[in-house]
C-alpha cells in the first residue's frame, strides 16, 4: 500500500497528485479488493485510470484538454469465448466510465453525457449477455448502474458530486471485483458452461440479426412524428449493442451500416419532423454486414 502526495510535473506544467496505490503482491486477491472497500467506506475516495507516467507524459505535451471520446467498436480477439467477450465488453464499458469521468472533474462540462452512455452501456452489456448469465447474479449491479444513470438523466450534477459519491464509487469497485472474480460461476450450469466457452464471433453474428430484427420492427410500426420520441433510447442503446458486437468486421463497413441509424437518432434528438420516416426507411433498407443475416429473432 502507497500513498503518493505531491505534484507530477514535466517543463513548465504541474498538476497535484493525492492518491493510494494498491498492489498485490504475494497472497489472496479477495483480500486486496475487501481492503479497497473499506477504503472507499471512508469516503473522499475514486477509482482513478490514469497513471503517473500518463499523466507526465499529458503534461509534457504541453497539457492539451483530453478529449471526449466515441465508444469503438469491441475487439474481442478473432478466437474469444463467449465469457471472454463478456469480461472484455464489460470492462471497455468500465474504461470508458473512468476515463470520462476523469476529463468531468477536468473541467469539460460535456463529459457527462458520455459518463451516461458508460453506465448504458453497460446496463446494455448486463442485457446482452442476459441469457447466459442469470440475473440474479448481477441484479445488485444492474440496480446500482440504474440509480446512477437516473441521478444523471433528472438533474445536472457538479463533477466532483457524483464521481465521488459513494455509490458511484462503490459501482466502480463491485464491478471490478465481479470481473476481477468471475462472480458470476457460481451461478453458472454445465448448459450454461458450454454456451459461455462458445464462440463469441457466432454470438455476436446472432445478436446482430436479432438487433437488426428489432429495429426493424421498431420503425416499420411508426406512423406519426411525435412517436419517434419515445422510440429513442431504444435505438440509442441497439447501435451500442452493435458497437459492443461488431468489432470482427471491417470498421468502415460497420460505421457505413450505423451512419443511417445514427442520422435517424440525431434527428429525433432535434425533434425533426419531416424526414424522419425517410431517414428511417433508408436504414432499414441496408444488407447485414454479420456472416449470419436474416431476421430471425
Amino acid at each position: 500500500v502507497a500513498f503518493d502526495q505531491g505534484e507530477v510535473s514535466a517543463g513548465e506544467f504541474s498538476e497535484p497528485l493525492c492518491e493510494v496505490e494498491l498492489e498485490l503482491k504475494r497472497g489472496e486477491r479477495q483480500d486486496l479488493l475487501t481492503f479497497a472497500q473499506q477504503l472507499v467506506a471512508q469516503g473522499g475516495l475514486r477509482m482513478g485510470s490514469l497513471s503517473k507516467a500518463a499523466r507526465g507524459y499529458q503534461l509534457a505535451q504541453g497539457n492539451p484538454p483530453r478529449l471526449i471520446k466515441p465508444f469503438p467498436l469491441l475487439k474481442a480477439g478473432a478466437k474469444a469465448t463467449v465469457e471472454q467477450g463478456m469480461v472484455a465488453a464489460m470492462s471497455a464499458g468500465l474504461s470508458h466510465w473512468q476515463y470520462h469521468e476523469e476529463v468531468w472533474l477536468r473541467g469539460n462540462a460535456a463529459a457527462q453525457d458520455a459518463v451516461r452512455e458508460a453506465l448504458d452501456l453497460l446496463r446494455q452489456a448486463f442485457s446482452l449477455f442476459g441469457a447466459l448469465v442469470p440475473r440474479k447474479a448481477s441484479s445488485a449491479l444492474r440496480q446500482q448502474l440504474t440509480t446512477l444513470e437516473e441521478t444523471l438523466v433528472n438533474e445536472e450534477q457538479a463533477a466532483a458530486a457524483f464521481c465521488l459519491s459513494s455509490l458511484s464509487v462503490e459501482t466502480q469497485l463491485a464491478l471490478t471485483h465481479w470481473l476481477a472474480e468471475s462472480q458470476w460461476r457460481q451461478w453458472i450450469d454445465a448448459k450454461g458452461e458450454t454456451k459461455l466457452q462458445g464462440s463469441f464471433k457466432r454470438f455476436s453474428d446472432i445478436m446482430l440479426s436479432r438487433v437488426n430484427a428489432d429495429l426493424r420492427e421498431t420503425f416499420s410500426t411508426v406512423k406519426q412524428p411525435n412517436e419517434y420520441q419515445d422510440k429513442a433510447t431504444r435505438l440509442a442503446r441497439q447501435l451500442l449493442t452493435v458497437h459492443l458486437l461488431a468489432g470482427s468486421y471491417a470498421p468502415e463497413t460497420v460505421a457505413s451500416w450505423l451512419e443511417p441509424w445514427q442520422q435517424l437518432l440525431s434527428a429525433i434528438h432535434e425533434k425533426q419532423e419531416s424526414g424522419l420516416a425517410w431517414l428511417a426507411s433508408q436504414a432499414m433498407k441496408q444488407s447485414p454486414f454479420w456472416l449470419t443475416s436474416g431476421t430471425g429473432r
